[in-house]
């Protein structure tokens, strides 16, 4: 039997190899930009249409794991991304376009699928720090993306470092091979695939007053996180007046405060204030780091700017896990993975519609500033109804 700590140490690599895959476009879109000539600030639309197709699959993610199996599931998700990658690599916007489509099927099962085997192999007295564990996997993709690929991109060309992730995605699929046997034994060859099976998660979740709490919510802190990643390396270059290399490296520093919060508010959660108070104080900091970035300028010392992204990223990239963990505490037995599936269709819709939002505000006054001032009315929004669910369930965290 393998150990507890092999589900746990496979989904957190499985999750930072789709996370850089989904990122690697974004952190070097202002030379992609140029090169294809159109506006950098169009990088929200390739977010939202990659979250769009992330939406649906993660819908069907539930009733895929209880037939193929976890891992079975996250190696199509990881092949989708590697030809999401190389079309993406086609310097023609309808080819991009359709890479795009594929990047973000590939990512959307990967969360239900992880959420499915931690379920089974975690007790509940440790699921957030598990699940936040895991989680670390997005920001650790994130960083690896915000290092590695402007680099990458500036010695060879933006279609190499493209090409390069997609190698990995295949590198990664064919590695998780010699786990399967052992992980997916639990799948059910017989369990139908229904178009049904895209409303039966979204039942799921309406049904439960805590499921809908937890999905409005990351609706909220998933415009503010993926508006942050997407546009930061913009920001800085275009605002700020960063090289892209220093700016992909400011995003790393904002992934690498995701990893270690990410981390921490899960033994907090757990530990001490329980998941729903955890998420109202990272929306404090949310609001609070939103509002510093707006008022950055090209004169603000370095250090100051790492100190508030480092802040900012372990808020806006750390919060993920406590959600993921309380999603499957409350999900009915055996379930966890549908319930999953169920929320993060609206934390996907956030992505869809936040980083065309930011770039909107952006562009109407001519400043990401303006953006980053949505994101903390977005972040009080998300307080306030944590806030107001305090006391129902401060008998049930």
């Amino acid at each position: 039997m393998l150990k507890h700590w092999w589900p746990l140490l496979l989904t957190m690599v499985i999750q930072a190899v789709v996370a850089l895959a989904l990122l690697t476009l974004p952190v070097i879109a202002p030379v992609v930009a140029g090169a294809i000539k159109i506006s950098p600030a169009l990088v929200g639309l390739y977010v939202s249409v990659t979250y769009a197709g992330a939406m649906v699959s993660s819908l069907l993610g539930g009733a895929t794991v209880a037939r193929v199996g976890a891992i079975r599931v996250s190696q199509w998700g990881l092949v989708l991304c590697a030809l999401g990658l190389l079309l993406c690599a086609v310097p023609w916007i309808p080819s991009m376009v359709l890479g795009a489509v594929l990047i973000g099927l590939g990512y959307g099962p990967i969360t239900p699928a992880s959420s499915h085997l931690l379920a089974r192999t975690t007790p509940k007295n440790k699921m957030s720090l598990v699940f936040s564990i895991k989680q670390t996997g997005v920001p650790l993709g994130g960083m690896v993306a915000g290092a590695v690929v402007p680099p990458l991109a500036l010695a060879t060309n933006w279609q190499a470092s493209l090409v390069a992730v997609a190698g990995a995605c295949l590198l990664c699929a064919w590695l998780s091979q010699c786990l399967r046997k052992e992980l997916d034994s639990d799948r059910q060859p017989n369990a139908s695939i229904r178009w049904s099976s895209l409303v039966q998660p979204i039942r799921l979740v309406l049904a439960h007053r805590a499921l809908v709490t937890m999905a409005s919510c990351s609706f909220l802190f998933s415009i503010v996180q993926l508006s942050l990643t997407t546009y930061l390396v913009t920001f800085l270059y275009d605002d700020l007046s960063y090289g892209l290399v220093a700016a992909g490296l400011a995003l790393s520093v904002t992934q690498l405060g995701g990893i270690g919060g990410r981390l921490a508010w899960g033994y907090v959660a757990d530990r001490w204030l329980g998941a729903r108070r955890t998420l109202l104080l990272l929306a404090s900091m949310m609001a609070l780091g939103a509002l510093a970035s707006a008022f950055l300028t090209v004169n603000t010392p370095q250090g100051l700017v790492i100190a508030i992204l480092l802040a900012f990223g372990a808020s806006a990239i750390g919060w993920n896990g406590v959600y993921l963990a309380e999603v499957a505490r409350r999900a009915p037995a055996g379930m966890a993975s549908m319930a999953t599936g169920g929320t993060l269709a609206f934390t996907f819709l956030g992505v869809v519609v936040g980083p065309p939002i930011f770039g909107a505000l952006s562009g109407l006054f001519g400043t990401y500033r303006a953006g980053f001032g949505g994101l903390m009315v977005v972040t009080l929004i998300g307080g306030a109804l944590l806030f107001r669910s305090q006391q129902p369930a401060r008998n049930t965290i």
